[in-house]
Order: C-alpha cells, then structure tokens, then sequence
C-alpha cells in the first residue's frame, strides 16, 4: 500500500466495561450522556468520511433482562475472582432502571447503518482471557454467543478487541476457527506489557506518555504479523484519553496526537487510535470539540499526503483477509 492510514477502533461497553470498578447508581448520568453521544461521534465520522470498529460488548445485543436471562452459555468463565464475572453482577442487578446501561440494540443499530463503521465484538460478556480460573473453552463458548447475537442483528464478526487488552495469543486459534480474521493487539512500549497490572508505575507512565515524550506510535503494517495462521493482529497506537478540564494538559495531548499522525502520514505509516465512547461521558461537548479538532487535522493530511481511514476490516483486506 502507498499510503498509510489512521485506524479508529472503539471499545464500546457501556456498564459491562466497568461494572467491577463503579456503582451503577453514581453512573447514570454518565452513561446517559454516553447513550447521547454515540449519534453525535457517528455524524462526526460521516460527516468526515472517518472508518471505525465498534467493539461492542456482546451483551449489550440484549434488548432487555428478560432476554439476557436467555442468552446464557454452557460454559461461564470460572474467574478466581468472583467480581468478574459479568453474570453474577447481572443477575444481581436486574431492574428497569439499569437496562439503558446494559442494553443497546438501537444503537448497534445505528452504528451498523452508518456508513463505513464495522460493528466487531469486545466478546460477549467482557471476557477476561488473562485472569486466572478462566479457560480457552469458555473463551470459545463466549465468542460462540457473540456471533449469534450477531447474527440476529445482521451483522457477522470479522474483527476482535480483547477487554481490558488482554492479549492472549494463545486464544487466537480459537479467533480463527470462529471466523475473526482481525484483532486488536498492545502497543510495543514496556508499560503496556502487562495489562493485568494496574501498578502506579504502569499508570504514571501510561499517562504520562498521552502528553510528553517522541512522536514514535506509528508503524508499517508488516510489523503487525503474529507469527502462524493467526488472525491479523492490528497494534495500538494511542489511546484517546478524555477531556481534562486543564489547558494546558488537553492542548499538549492533542498536539502530541496531532503530531503522530503528521509523522505518519509523512512515512506512509499506520496509526491506530482508540478509545471507549463512555470515556467521553464526563465533559461530553468537550470531548466532542476535541475529536472533531483531530479529524479535521487528519483531513488536511488526507489532502496534503492521501492519508486515508480505514477500519480493522478494510486493513486486514490489505493482506486478502
């Protein structure tokens, strides 16, 4: 390829993305705010021409309890850690009042009928595929349930974010034989090696990296190969970090990312930006002002250098995928 090209993927979760992490009831504004913005950052993409993977949670195909409640598998993830377990926390959370946080067929909807959007999976139920207890047969029978809801929408999966990036190598067989042909891996950097780990040393260098250090996020997509017949494996280049009601800081992260793009449009390289859609939930207009400031930065290289967009579906038929 001649070009290179900004790839956007979006883990969009809703509460399944953090329900270990928060109290539902103190986010409901948030993910209210969420639910909105979704139409809002699909016009924006059309509006500029922009591709994107929605790695969507499984669960959220579901259009309410009663259906959840059927859509069960033969094989739940045994995490060792019981608060993972997405069935758990929904089985003890069921009410009308949560069904807009874990629910979200009309959007997928939406997403599905916009054009050059691919609405992939994040798994069925947030599978974690690091955590210990779990299995690569429950791993299978996740995605299994995926696919069907899937299919009962019309969509059929062909791209795969792990949750929480947890990169499992060893589950991409499975990817393969479940028709994946794309998934998403972790960027080079030290920091981002192991994900399990939520050390301060990891979070200090995770975000400091958003604001100052080398422009070096961008690569040729050969780089990307994973050795055997695997799925293609995309790596990540930059996560989108929310607003951040300081000048100073938000300015230095959207020149920082401004700037890795130039240099990839420049080396006909691949920048993979990606971020979850409820990260913009807190300061939803900010978040919106400061999305469509990148996008129209990328129209410029699109004219000045053919940059182009692609989502992890149009990149991996780079390589007859």
């Amino acid at each position: 390829m001649k070009n290179g090209a900004l790839v956007i993927s979006l883990d969009f979760e809703l509460l399944w993305g953090v329900f270990d992490k928060v109290d539902w009831r103190e986010k409901k504004e948030y993910f209210k705010n969420t639910r909105e913005l979704i139409p809002q950052i699909l016009q924006l993409f059309d509006k500029y021409n922009i591709s994107c993977t929605w790695a969507t949670v499984g669960m959220l195909f579901n259009e309410n309890w009663e259906e959840w409640n059927t859509n069960k598998p033969d094989n739940y993830p045994e995490y060792s850690n019981a608060a993972l377990s997405a069935y758990k926390y929904g089985m003890a959370i069921q009410s009308n009042e949560t069904e807009a946080l874990c629910f979200a067929p009309g959007l997928i909807n939406q997403i599905k009928n916009t054009p050059l959007q691919e609405v992939a999976t994040h798994t069925y139920s947030h599978y974690y595929c690091l955590e210990k207890g779990q299995t690569i047969e429950s791993f299978e029978t996740d995605l299994r349930l995926s696919i069907k809801m899937a299919k009962k929408l019309g969509v059929e999966l062909k791209s795969l974010v792990f949750p929480r990036n947890q990169f499992n190598e060893k589950y991409l067989e499975v990817c393969k034989k479940q028709g994946i042909q794309n998934v998403r891996s972790n960027p080079s950097n030290w920091y981002w090696k192991d994900t399990k780990s939520e050390s301060l040393i990891n979070k200090v260098f995770r975000t400091g990296d958003a604001y100052i250090g080398p422009n070096n996020k961008s690569y040729k997509l050969s780089e990307n190969i994973v050795a055997g017949n695997h799925p293609f494996s995309q790596k990540a280049s930059r996560l989108l970090r929310p607003y951040y009601p300081n000048k100073r800081l938000n300015t230095l992260k959207l020149k920082r990312i401004k700037n890795e793009m130039t240099k990839a449009a420049k080396a006909k390289e691949f920048y993979h930006l990606w971020w979850h859609p409820h990260n913009f939930g807190d300061h939803p207009q900010e978040n919106l002002k400061d999305l469509e400031e990148l996008l129209m930065h990328f129209d410029t290289l699109r004219q000045k250098y053919g940059y182009i967009s692609l989502n992890m579906c149009e990149t991996g038929k780079l390589f007859g995928l």
